[in-house]
């Protein structure tokens, strides 16, 4: 079983090997390509650690040393300012990949991650990183695809904040969080609990604006929103609704 880390001293716990299957790293964008016994390789040499909620993972200017994924639950990203104040950059869920950029840029990472639910962290040292480069360079190839994927990301955030309105803005962060939620007959779950001041940040708007959109949606009924773990659950039932919020204006 995977070891807990003690919220005093999150990276002091020892991590250990877990009894994940090599499958469980088929769908992470940096190992596509590869099959089983490549999986099996890469599964080898990872460090796996249970970790409790609100638990740092690294904070903003520390040394890079590992590439991280998580096997399940959610890690939230965020930078702090000028003005010193935290904003949310985005939301990291199961199957999805974080750290592994600075790996191979300045060294240093851009942003700090916290742990938003009990999570299953899964991770690789730079050392074991390059030596499975050098095995399997499908790898390589797709680590220029994650850098390239980033820098579109960061350019239509941009874009967003500047040219676009406040509704599509909160809009497009819930249909970007929605695809990785899930999905019934009641609506689309979102897969990890957020603040509205969450919300706003990953929007570029102020809390209450954010706050006075999301109420305004939830009377039409495009969404709804519950409590867990002191932040909302969010679950939406109007995608189309959302879509054309989020679209409006697009050529």
């Amino acid at each position: 079983m995977p070891s807990t880390l003690p919220h005093a001293a999150p990276h002091a716990a020892p991590a250990q090997s877990a009894p994940w299957p090599p499958q469980a790293l088929a769908g992470m964008e940096l190992f596509r390509g590869l099959e089983v016994p490549g999986l099996a390789e890469v599964m080898a040499v990872a460090l796996i650690r249970t970790v409790p909620r609100h638990t740092p993972l690294f904070h903003q200017g520390d040394p890079a040393q590992h590439c991280h994924a998580l096997l399940s639950g959610g890690v939230r990203i965020s930078q702090t300012n000028a003005a010193g104040a935290q904003v949310a950059l985005r939301f990291i869920g199961a199957g999805e990949m974080f750290g592994s950029v600075p790996l191979f840029t300045d060294r240093l990472y851009p942003a700090d991650a916290e742990t938003v639910a009990d999570s299953v962290e899964i991770r690789w040292t730079e050392a074991s990183l390059r030596q499975l480069i050098t095995r399997h360079p499908a790898i390589a190839l797709n680590l220029v695809t994650v850098i390239g994927r980033r820098l579109m990301e960061v350019q239509d955030r941009l874009r967003e904040v500047t040219t676009g309105r406040v509704e599509q803005r909160l809009a497009r962060a819930l249909l970007r969080l929605a695809a990785r939620g899930k999905t019934s007959d009641t609506g689309t779950a979102l897969a990890f609990p957020l603040t509205r001041k969450d919300l706003a940040e990953l929007s570029g708007t102020t809390l209450h604006t954010a706050s006075r959109t999301l109420a305004a949606w939830e009377k039409r009924g495009w969404l709804s929103s519950g409590r867990a773990q002191g932040r909302s659950r969010i679950t939406l039932h109007d995608l189309a609704a959302l879509t054309a919020v989020a679209e409006e204006g697009r050529e």
